[in-house]
Parts: C-alpha cells; structure tokens; sequence
C-alpha cells in the first residue's frame, strides 16, 4: 500500500478519468466540493476533455444532460459527498426516462466513516436506486496496480452501458481517505506526466455501443400485416433516434400509411420525404366526428407517449385492432394498448418493414394517406388565419411565431406544461433543419432553463428556449452558466405569473377562484427583467407582434444571453386557444365529406 493515500487517490482519479476519456467523453461538469478533489484535479488537468464548473447541483447535473443530448455521447457529471449528490436525482431520473447518457460521479467517504455521523456523509450506496443503468461503489484507492486496471476496466464499462440502446445515466460513486492529495503536490507540479504516464499507454480500446436488431420473423409477419391493411398509421413519439425520419418516410411511402410526428421526434421537421407527415393531428382529432372517421385498424408506434392528449385518446378509442410498439428497451405503453411488442431499433425496424413491403410487389394505396393530409391541410390554414387574427399576446401565436423565424441548424428547447402543447399544436413542420427537444421523461418543470444552456454550450447553431415563467423561476440559477461562460442563448419566457396549465384542467371549474389562485394559479409576481439583470443578460418585453419578431430576430442574431418576456393572461389564454379549436371545427364541418 501506498504510504501516502493522496497519492493512490490522485493515480486512481487519474486512471478512473483517463479512460472515460479514451472511450469519447469530451466533457465533464464540476460541482465544486473537497471530497471530490482527486477527480476534480484529475479532469481539470487533463487535456483530452473541456470542464465546465457551476455550483448549483441541479442546475449543473440538467446542463450536463442538456449537453448529452445535443451530443448524443455521454457528458460526465461530478459531485462532493452528501446531499451534494442527492440534488443530482431529479436529472438523473430525466435522463434515465429520456435515454440520455450520463456518467454521474460521486465522491465519498471511506466505508469506516459511513453511518458513523461523520460530516457530509449520507448513504450513496445505490442512491438513484432504479434510475441508473448500472451502479459502483469504488473500492478505496489503495496504490495497488490492480485497482488502477479495476478503475479503467470500470471507466470502460460505464462509457458503454451509458452509450447502449437504450442509453442513460451510470453511477459511479468513489471513496477517498484523506489526505486527497500527494502531500508534496504543488502548483508546479503536473499531475498528468508525473502520475500516470505508466497506464496512459495502457488504454483499453472502446467498446461499440449495442444497438438490437429486428427480429426477421416477427418483422416478416408485421409487413404481411401492412400489406393486408390499408387503414393504417404510423405514430412517431418523443425522442430522436439516428436515421428515423428516412425510415418513417420510406415505410409511409411502401404502406401508404400516414406518419404523426411528435415534434420532438425528429421526424416533424427535416430534409427526409414529408409526403406522409401529418403534423397537425392534435387539433384535428379534437373534432370528434372526423377522429371517428379516420380511425385505423393497425397502429405502429415508436417512440415514447406522444405529447398530444387528442392523440392519446384517439388511440385509446378502440381496443380491438392491431397496435405495435417498436421499441429497444422497456416498452413504454401506459395504456397497455399494444398487441404486441417488437425489440429492435426503431429506425432500422421501419426501414426493413419498408424493404419487405417492397419485396412483396406492392405498392401503398395512397388514398387513406390522402384523406389524412386533406384534413391535416385544412386544420393547417384555419389555425394559420386564427393566429393571424390574434393581435393579442397570445401563447399559441408565438410559439408559432419562434418556429417560423428559427434558422436552418438551429436547436428550440421547449419546456413542459403549455410551451410543448403549443408547440405540437401550433407548429407546422418543413424541410428545415431543425432539432426540437424537451424534458419529456418526466415531465418535469425543473432544470429546464439549464439544460437549454447545456444544449447552447456544444450546439453548432442557435439555441432557444421557449418556457413558462414558473419553469423558469424554478431554475434561475442556471443562468449562472450563460453568464459565467458567455453563452449564445435565446430565452423566450410565457409570463402569465403563475401556473397557466391549470386554466385548462377541471379544477379550474371545481373550486373557488381563491383556492384555485392558491393551489394552482400560484401567482408570483416577480420582476423578470430584474432577475435576468442579475445575470448580465438583456431583456425585452415587446407590446406587439412586430416589435416581438425584431427582437427575436435581433436575439438570436447577437451574442450572448437575451430573454425575451411575453406577458400574457392565463385566463384570456384558455379563451384564445378555445378560439382557434373553434375556427377548426368550422373548418372541418368544410371537409367531413372527405372522411365519410
């Protein structure tokens, strides 16, 4: 054994991170902490990787997970010990329901100090329970060889079970002894060529992420099926997958099945064939006789549980038909509507559907397809004239409003409540480039402002975020990291100062206005300007729709962080959305003979 434990903490620390980032990790987040300094010291000094440091736990661990996303790699995230860790969860639940790659590190005490009242010590042992793909509890670094080859054989490991389909977040959780460091370490000294010099050319190569595979039976048997049945759709939830919207579109293309794309599913906007994409299907199945007409008879479903409610409840409406889930983990099927499941990637999945529809010598009847992009058309043009004709701040306007000026490349990150139902609900798609993302695993209001600023601090092109003023309140401190770190970011805020969703919901008409203003309105009546003035960045509230282009044109054309604020009233904006679902019912009474 080492006689001097800094010095196997740091050669452990050193060893554990070398590898992390010989198998692709380009970035870590630190939360500054003294248990934790090894590894602090360790990443800090090590070339190969960029660190980002922010104090905030939360705030830091949803920058972290907005940065993975962006990246689609694994991002590392590092805490001290104690409820230091714990504030990591809420972000570590969101990344393992959105199958999102973390590498979550956690510093501790030796397993002496534990449950022994030692300070900042809480019991790390599989802290995030479920919600990780894999746990470790590190041995202490002892100066052994055969713990540096544990700590890289682990690294390894960690990178590739994060990276697996369905990806998510690791926990490693690693105890030091004090002293943390080499007692002779100075500034002077290099950590990395003094230390380690011996493994680094002792790495182990990087293990290929998994992906399933579709099963050729099972796949054989589904495009027997398609082919059989005209009266099809293909349903594409949340949640990107590499290579999906080709996929969808050739299998829309081989089937004559339409394709309702989520926004967030990659599939709404893009260069891929939109012929069969419906994008407007969450206004239009509020019309219930034309739901009732355009029922299918087998549904294809991949991704998670579509963000539209009219979507969800339009495939609940019937229990007897053919309803497939394709999915390459768990399947997520609240509603147990699927008649089967099948375990393969979803991209490649659709694409041999396509291929074998193919080899069977036939080609989609198109006309199901057709009647589906009349109505989708319609919907279209009256939400397009309601919105026009709302010169009022209105919710729905300008989420519609931010999506038409967003340049090709760029990133909208939209938080949950009323931003993401607008945004499926007023948002057409095109052949832009464009990446739409949202916190959907839980569904969450927290973390949503840094994770836009994770997404900021790696994206090729403009990030912005569209989000309510609660969400947004709840995580102000994650605008340390734009300030801290001069990042480009747009935030548009929805301030109806308090919680608008609930305007729509039944307890809305079933309680007194004061207790509903208490439980649910929950009005805070704070000053955005004057938070965002204390984190350097710019403000604007526009007082028109002109004024609200030119600022966000000029927003997302500078530098640095600019928050747009659009004051709105909750209870006109259940009046204005009510509007717009009436001009499409008008609309749509136009078209039903279509459908009859």
């Amino acid at each position: 054994m080492s006689p001097d434990p800094g010095v196997a903490n740091l050669e452990l620390a050193c060893a554990l991170v070398d590898q992390l980032i010989v198998s692709g990790t380009r970035h870590a987040v630190i939360c500054p902490g003294s248990r934790s300094t090894p590894i602090a010291v360790s990443l800090a000094s090590h070339p190969g990787i960029r660190t980002w440091v922010l104090i905030d736990e939360r705030a830091a661990a949803y920058f972290a997970l907005g940065m993975a996303r962006q990246l689609t790699a694994p991002v590392v995230i590092l805490s001290t010990s104690g409820t230091a860790a714990a504030n990591f969860f809420p972000a570590v639940v969101e990344a393992r329901l959105s199958r999102i790659p973390l590498i979550v590190l956690t510093a501790d005490r030796p397993p002496e100090l534990r449950d022994w009242g030692a300070a900042q010590t809480i019991d790390q042992i599989h802290l995030f329970g479920s919600h990780v793909k894999w746990f470790v509890d590190m041995p202490v670094p002892d100066g052994e060889a055969a713990l540096a080859r544990h700590a890289r054989a682990t690294a390894t490991r960690a990178v590739q079970a994060a990276r697996s389909d369905p990806a998510g977040p690791i926990h490693l959780n690693v105890p030091f002894r004090e002293p943390l460091l080499p007692e002779d370490l100075s500034p002077t000294r290099q950590v990395w060529p003094n230390l380690v010099q011996s493994h680094l050319n002792n790495s182990r190569p990087e293990l290929e992420a998994s992906r399933h595979v579709p099963v050729a039976a099972a796949v054989d048997e589904l495009a027997s099926q398609i082919v059989q049945e005209p009266h099809g759709i293909i349903v594409c939830g949340p949640g990107e997958v590499a290579g999906l919207a080709d996929a969808a579109a050739a299998l829309s293309a081989a089937s004559g099945y339409p394709i309702l794309a989520d926004p967030l599913s990659g599939v709404r906007f893009g260069s891929h064939d939109r012929t069969g994409v419906i994008d407007a299907y969450d206004p239009l199945l509020r019309a219930h006789q034309i739901a009732d007409a355009l029922q299918p008879e087998l549904v294809i479903r991949v991704g998670a549980v579509p963000t539209s409610k009219p979507l969800q409840q339009f495939l609940q409406a019937r229990s007897d038909r053919v309803h497939v889930v394709i999915e390459s983990g768990a399947p997520r099927d609240p509603s147990h509507l699927a008649t089967s499941y099948m375990l393969g990637d979803a991209a490649a999945t659709l694409a041999t559907l396509a291929e074998r529809i193919g080899g069977f010598g036939t080609s989609g009847n198109s006309v199901w397809r057709d009647a589906w992009k009349a109505v989708d058309r319609a919907v279209a043009t009256a939400i397009d004239s309601a919105l026009a004709q709302e010169e009022d701040p209105f919710e729905g306007r300008a989420a519609s409003e931010v999506a038409a000026l967003l340049p090709e490349g760029a990133t909208l990150v939209v938080g949950n409540s009323m931003p993401i139902r607008d945004v499926d609900a007023f948002v057409r798609g095109d052949h832009r480039q464009l990446r739409i993302v949202s916190n959907r695993g839980a569904n969450g209001i927290d973390g949503v402002v840094s994770t836009a600023l994770g997404a900021a601090a790696v994206a090729a092109g403009p990030v912005v975020l569209l989000v309510g003023d609660l969400s947004f309140l709840h995580d102000l401190n994650g605008l340390l990291a734009a300030a801290k770190y001069e990042l480009d970011a747009t935030v548009v805020v929805f301030n109806n100062d308090g919680g608008g969703i609930f305007s729509f919901l039944p307890q809305a008409g079933q309680l007194d206005a004061p207790t509903f203003e208490a439980l649910f309105g929950t009005p805070i009546g704070l000053d955005v300007a004057a938070a965002v003035r204390l984190f350097g960045a710019s403000h604007a509230r526009p007082g028109n729709w002109p004024a609200f282009r030119r600022e966000f044109c000029r927003a997302i054309d500078g530098h640095g962080l600019s928050v747009i604020e659009l004051v709105t009233d909750r209870n006109r904006n259940v009046t204005q959305h009510r509007t717009v679902w009436s001009a499409v019912a008008d609309a749509l009474r136009v078209v039903s003979l279509m459908c009859a």
